[in-house]
């Protein structure tokens, strides 16, 4: 009987490991060929990652792509498109950066959104590959439920929706098995897990996490350009709108309003000019005699003459310009926004000027509100309004007009002119569609849970 050689039974297992590996690489490689060919503008995306393997299943850091030998391999055997589809899915993660997700959120419940956002854009990219998916059907079925359900399907939106549904730990443990393609765990691992990726194009010199962050926002910026102007025939709606909803601009209202403040004097003690060491000085030597009395009067930023347009025309939903104005008031009633009198006009308007309120107080405000009812609801068209705030500085209604702030959910008519004052337009823009405005606006992008906050 032969003797045991331990070293040559490890030369053995060392050798069949490599096979696998190389075996693997080569799906891979085919995974990604593949994908080149049928989405071309995925290309600088799909080459971005370098293949290292590790025990698990296939996950991205957003440098390398970590994979299992064995469970590529049998993917493989059991449906051979499986691993184009899985690829797919794990780029589309890191181009939507889902990796990023901040502290507050629930790990598993943000796993399953995000993998829920990207199968429904692997089935408009490649619906063919995904109908031989045998959870088709039924990721259908709560897809089409969730499209019923949200003005638009990202992560975010189906991380909220999933947390205020009530659903049953059962029921988010079955959605997940439907929708899981990759292992998230190059999301949370430590910076040192590519420590060994020797064999990766950023070796010896690893980036850190804002420069892969930087790295895959630069190429899904210029996806979302590829797809909006170039991509003539590619059925990617919702891989558009998801990419849009990365970049979106999101605005600090409150911050905002502070650009149409002006300065003024109002009635209010200065605590900055005032010096409290003299102050309890005087009181402790003269008793009831302070040395220095506070200051009555304070330059403080606030809006005295100020315009929002409303648009009225029929897609605007009357509760949420409600909200809106509500909100807008809430604001200038705080932070000093307010002077005593003011001179603030809301103006309603669809395709021409429904009503005109004047507010030259906060009781004129309050009562507005209470009673406030929406008047047009036809089409849209901007300039009435332009036309009608000239009209009422050249009749001197207004004496140093800071600002106007156009709120509208569409697309109209602009003014041909750049008008003397500041102008805002302010979208309600739930479906990422980034309207144009002229040069000399301010475009604001506002989403409906911005206005409910």
């Amino acid at each position: 009987m032969g003797s045991y050689d331990g070293n040559h039974f490890n030369n053995l297992k060392n050798q069949k490991e490599k096979k696998l590996d190389a075996l693997a690489r080569k799906i891979l490689s085919h995974a990604r060929n593949t994908l080149f060919l049928r989405l071309q503008f995925l290309r600088n995306a799909l080459g971005r990652c370098d293949f290292m393997p590790y025990h698990g299943k296939i996950s991205c850091d957003g440098v390398c792509l970590w994979y299992d030998p064995s469970f590529v391999i049998r993917q493989f055997q059991a449906h051979p498109d499986s691993v184009t589809k899985i690829y797919l899915h794990t780029i589309l993660h890191c181009l939507f950066q889902h990796k990023y997700i901040g502290d507050s959120v629930e790990q598993e419940v943000w796993n399953l959104a995000c993998d829920i956002a990207v199968e429904q854009t692997v089935r408009e990219l490649l619906p063919e590959l995904a109908k031989k998916n045998p959870a088709y059907g039924a990721q259908k079925e709560f897809l089409d439920y969730l499209d019923e359900n949200l003005n638009y399907v990202t992560a975010e939106k189906i991380y909220d929706f999933l947390g205020k549904s009530g659903m049953t730990d059962a029921h988010l443990t079955s959605l997940r098995t439907l929708f899981a393609e990759d292992e998230h765990s190059a999301w949370y691992a430590v910076s040192n897990i590519m420590e060994n990726s020797v064999n990766s194009r950023f070796a010896g010199i690893m980036p850190d996490d804002a420069e892969i962050r930087e790295m895959w926002a630069k190429l899904s910026r210029q996806m979302q350009i590829d797809l909006e102007y170039f991509s003539q025939g590619v059925n990617g709606g919702h891989m558009l709108q998801n990419l849009r909803a990365i970049h979106q601009e999101r605005c600090d209202y409150k911050k905002f309003l502070r650009r149409f403040a002006v300065s003024g004097e109002t009635m209010r003690i200065d605590p900055d000019a005032f010096d409290y060491q003299f102050y309890c000085y005087g009181l402790s030597l003269y008793k009831n005699l302070a040395l220095v009395e506070p200051l009555e009067y304070k330059n403080v930023k606030a809006i005295r003459e100020f315009v929002i347009a409303i648009d009225t025309s029929g897609s605007v939903m009357g509760k949420t310009v409600q909200r809106f104005i509500e909100k807008t008031y809430h604001i200038l009633k705080s932070q000093e926004s307010f002077f005593s009198k003011i001179n603030l006009h809301i103006i309603q308007c669809d395709a021409e000027i429904q009503e005109d309120f004047k507010i030259t107080s906060q009781e004129e405000f309050d009562n507005y509100i209470r009673n406030m009812c929406l008047k047009g609801f036809g089409g849209t068209d901007f300039r009435p309004v332009f036309d009608h705030v000239n009209d009422l500085i050249r009749k001197k209604e207004f004496q140093n007009l800071k600002g106007l702030l156009y709120f509208t959910d569409g697309f109209g008519t602009y003014p041909a002119r750049k008008p003397d004052y500041q102008t805002a337009f302010v979208f309600l823009d739930d479906h990422y569609q980034n309207p144009a405005v002229p040069s000399w606006a301010i475009r604001v992008i506002l989403r409906s849970e911005d206005i409910l906050e």
